[in-house]
Parts: C-alpha cells; structure tokens; sequence
C-alpha cells in the first residue's frame, strides 16, 4: 500500500500547528472568537479561489448535510481549541488533543462500520503512554488552566467527530469541496461574533492571512489522506503534531519544551509508525 496517504496526512498536521501558531499570537490582541472568525474569513477566500481555479466543481443537495455538519463540529473544536492555546503552550495544548485518536476507532467503527483493528487500538495505547511521559512535570490544573482543560477534552471529541466526516465525504466529494466548506461554513456561523469588533491592524493582517493558508493546506492534505485510508489509520498520525507544537511554541513564543516532552515524542513516533504497518484496510464505500 502507498504510504503517500500519510505523507499527505503528516503534513496536513504540520500545517494545522502552524495555524495554531498564528492564531494563539492574535488571540493576545483580539478575542478568541473573532481570532476564529477572521481565520476563516481568509481560509475562505483562499478556498474559492483554488476551488474556482478547478473549475468549480458543483456542491449537490446530496452534499449539504454532510458539509453542513462537519462545518458546524469544526467551528465548535476550533473555537474551544483556540481558546485553549491562548492559556496553554502549545505542547501542552496539542498533548491533551492527543485524547482525539483514542476517540476514532470506536466512532469510526459505529458510524462508518470500520472493524477496529488490534494494531492500530494497540498503537494508540502506546501512543497514550506516550502523553502520559509528556505530562510528567507540567503545572496543575486550577484558576485558568481548568476550562482551558475542559475545553480541549470537548474539542477532542467534536475534533473526532470532524474526521469521522470527513472520511465519510473525501472519496465521493474530494478536497477542493472539503476545503472550501470546512472554511465557508465556520465563517458564517462565526460572523456574529465579528459584530462590534475593532477592524484588525495592518501589521495583523499577514498573521491573518497565514492561518488562513495554513489550515486550507492542512484541510487539502488530510482530505487527500483520508480518501484512501481508514480514519482510525491516520488518526494515530496526530501525534505527530506534538513536536511541531514544540517547536512553533518555542520559535513563535519561546515557550520551553520539558525533557519529558521529548521523550514522549519518541515513544508516540514509534507508535505512527507501528500503525501504518498494518495490513492494507478494506475499500470503504461512500
């Protein structure tokens, strides 16, 4: 089997941390939720663009529910997401994510009808032991810190929920319909909270800009991956997010990276890579 799919899938992730990036560094000057708002704002024009370069492809009344629903869940994770990086580091944020992909195999498998497979369940427990070794040493959890908490453990569910959405539309839909409705859709439900809002300033702008082309290619990336391969398959994969959280977290804000940090980044390395080694999955109708 290609491994081009999770090539596709790793740097989808990479993206999206950089999107992480550039929104934590507005949400210190603007509130957290038109921080969401303009992000996808600019994802949306990159979007039509790209998806108008391609000719435009037609949404059918087929499509809507499906659209419409993810949009809704990515809205959601993204707001309590983003609200949770401008409290925690961004290590430590993507670290408490990591509840997602334990999430994915039993939702893949009761809506999708993927069987869960022993290797990837096992993957994702040692993927697990590996977030338990990162959380060795962190802060408690208390004034701040606790909904920060809160809201990633909710943002990990309705992030899951997203996937299982995803993979259910990729094959039938592909990425340009993916990307433009994963932007347009959180954009309009995000627009009340624009109301009232100071207009960004110029020097803003390309932070602005740069989430928005962050999570279109992450978007692009992950709907390509997730067209040819089980959900819970590349689910492992968001692991890897936690060295790229590191190091845009310590680049962008010069937030330290624990020892322990690293050492669990080895040990959910190893785990991606046990759980791409499975046997080729099943073609999934949609």
């Amino acid at each position: 089997m290609s491994r081009l799919p999770y090539l596709h899938a790793a740097v989808g992730i990479a993206a999206l941390c950089a999107l992480d990036a550039a929104v934590k560094h507005l949400t210190f000057a603007y509130a957290v939720l038109f921080v969401t708002f303009g992000r996808y704002v600019a994802g949306t024009a990159i979007a039509a663009l790209v998806w108008w370069a391609q000719g435009a492809p037609p949404f059918t009344a087929a499509m809507a529910r499906g659209h419409a629903l993810r949009g809704v869940l990515i809205a959601v994770t993204a707001a309590l997401f983003f609200f949770a990086i401008h409290t925690l580091t961004l290590a430590e944020a993507i670290t408490l994510s990591f509840t997602a992909p334990l999430m994915i195999p039993p939702l893949a498998q009761l809506f999708l009808g993927e069987a869960m497979r022993p290797r990837v369940l096992a993957a994702g427990v040692l993927g697990l032991a590996g977030v338990v070794v990162t959380v060795q040493g962190a802060p408690s959890f208390s004034g701040d810190r606790l909904p920060a908490l809160a809201a990633i453990l909710t943002a990990s569910l309705t992030y899951s929920l997203a996937a299982i959405a995803m993979r259910a539309r990729a094959a039938a839909d592909g990425a340009t319909r993916l990307t433009l409705s994963g932007t347009l859709v959180p954009m309009l439900l995000l627009s009340p909270f624009a109301i009232g809002q100071p207009v960004p300033h110029a020097v803003d702008w390309p932070w602005f800009i740069a989430a928005g082309a962050f999570g279109n290619i992450g978007i692009q990336m992950l709907s390509r991956a997730y067209a040819q391969v089980e959900v819970q398959r590349l689910g492992i994969l968001e692991f890897t997010a936690l060295p790229w959280a590191a190091l845009f977290g310590w680049l962008v804000f010069g937030e330290s990276v624990r020892v322990a940090v690293w050492l669990g980044a080895v040990i959910i390395l190893a785990a991606c890579i046990w759980a791409a080694r499975g046997d080729p999955p099943a073609a999934l109708g949609v």
